[in-house]
């Protein structure tokens, strides 16, 4: 069996469909199944076992035998929620546990980490392992994401196989459930369904341009994809960025969506709000280099074709994945 937690949420359900797809059947969905919003996340996929969050641990005490993989990747993941002791809850000590279990029982894992973790990026965008320490991030889920690497790297014992992926800007498909914390495309979509415009943060940084902060954008499909390939190709444990390694404005992101919406292009900008200026990022790029060496070598999706997939696909036609 395979394990996938946060399953009800916006990337691993892609990755449960991905694994479907690739005739996976056996899986194991952990979650709080509560939230009637994300139910259509799941209700569809092919499964074996639901399993409520609070209860996994004692659930793979019992199972473990069965196992043979487990993606980690639910996480509490909002940036604007300052209850550290949540975040030490849900995030870092709950992914020591299953750590620790996987050591314990002989199972290999890959966890969600997070580009979170790089701040305001005074350190650069390098997965090495050397930077992890010095890094700085702006609010405490970042400081969790951070925390669990540092833990990861001190630990003497370690799974067999094991990956934390750093996460960065992902958007595409089910993700309807976010809110707030919502790719900047489906919000996009909603106001120009609603006002036809879209409103942007303008820039308060010389040489920027509003519009042009830049993010590295990558479609919820190739983050599957490169779990997929992990789980297959075992070679050499460690922390890699995931993004798709091309930073690209707000501005291409936005206006994209409205080509594939077919709706005339009216950008606004409003002031970046004063409390937020000083940690706001205005670029960020995942160094790609270390996940191609181990032999990832398909193309990431381009920003045109990621959007225009999930507009036209998905947003357009109130479908999930």
């Amino acid at each position: 069996m395979i394990v996938v937690t946060g399953a009800a949420g916006f990337i691993s359900s892609v990755l449960v469909e991905k694994l479907n797809q690739e005739y996976f059947f056996d899986l194991v969905l952990v979650d709080d199944f509560s939230r009637e919003d994300k139910k259509r996340n799941f209700e569809y996929k092919k499964f074996r076992y639901l399993v409520d969050r609070d209860n996994f641990e004692s659930w793979l005490d019992v199972n473990e035998n069965e196992v043979q993989f487990i993606f980690h990747l639910g996480a509490r993941t909002d940036t604007a929620e300052f209850n550290r002791d949540l975040f030490n809850k849900l995030n870092l000590n709950y992914s020591k546990m299953i750590w620790n279990k996987c050591v314990e029982y002989g199972l290999s894992l890959v966890y969600a980490s997070s580009a979170a973790t790089y701040g305001l990026g005074e350190q650069g965008y390098s997965d090495s392992h050397e930077l992890i320490e010095k890094l700085v991030p702006l609010n405490p889920y970042g400081d969790s994401k951070n925390d669990f690497d540092k833990w990861v790297l001190n630990q003497e014992r370690k799974p067999y196989f094991w990956a934390g992926l750093k996460f960065f800007n992902v958007y595409g498909p089910n993700e309807y459930h976010k809110g707030r914390m919502a790719s900047v495309v489906l919000h996009a979509f909603n106001q120009i369904n609603t006002t036809s415009e879209m409103k942007l943060f303008a820039s308060h940084k010389e040489g920027v341009e509003d519009g042009h902060q830049s993010r590295d954008f990558i479609y919820v499909k190739d983050v599957a994809d490169v779990c997929y390939f992990l789980m297959n190709n075992r070679k050499e444990s460690g922390i890699y960025n995931l993004g798709s390694g091309d930073s690209r404005t707000f501005l291409d992101l936005v206006e994209n969506t409205f080509k594939s919406m077919d709706v005339k292009s009216k950008i606004l900008f409003m002031d970046t709000p004063e409390d937020i200026r000083s940690t706001y990022q205005y670029f960020t790029e995942a160094k790609m280099n270390k996940l191609r060496k181990i032999g990832y070598t398909q193309k990431f999706t381009s920003l045109e074709e990621g959007v225009k997939d999930y507009v036209r696909s998905y947003l357009m036609k109130n479908k999930s994945y």
